[in-house]
């Protein structure tokens, strides 16, 4: 993908498996913000870290347990949170969907091996 690249179709783009039930597809980025889709099957879990970026989530499908910090709370399809930099998050899959992140700035971390 080249960060020119201004068009995403979602069957079009690669997805990589990142552990048995999640999966992410990279579908935009610049040096200031990318966008993420994803995928994961029940009791998927998001294990608990935390970034650089500040990071908004919107869930397109499923339902979710969400932590951020000392907070937690059950989120489900049509819902969002919200992720300042550097606080601890993690979510744990409780119906299969697929959450779309978009970070601020690019996660390089995510292209090591893409570009």
């Amino acid at each position: 993908m080249s960060k020119a690249d201004v068009f995403f179709e979602q069957d079009k783009m690669e997805w990589e498996i990142l552990e048995d039930k999640i999966s992410r597809q990279i579908v935009g980025y610049d040096d200031t913000m990318m966008m993420v889709n994803v995928k994961f099957k029940k009791d998927g879990v998001g294990q608990m870290h935390n970034h650089i970026h500040t990071q908004s989530t919107h869930i397109s499908s499923g339902k979710f347990e969400v932590t951020i910090g000392d907070d937690k709370k059950i989120l489900k399809e049509g819902d969002s949170f919200f992720v300042p930099s550097n606080i601890m998050h993690g979510v744990v899959c409780l119906e299969e969907g697929m959450l779309i992140d978009v970070f601020n700035p690019v996660r390089k971390d995510f292209l090591e091996n893409k570009i």
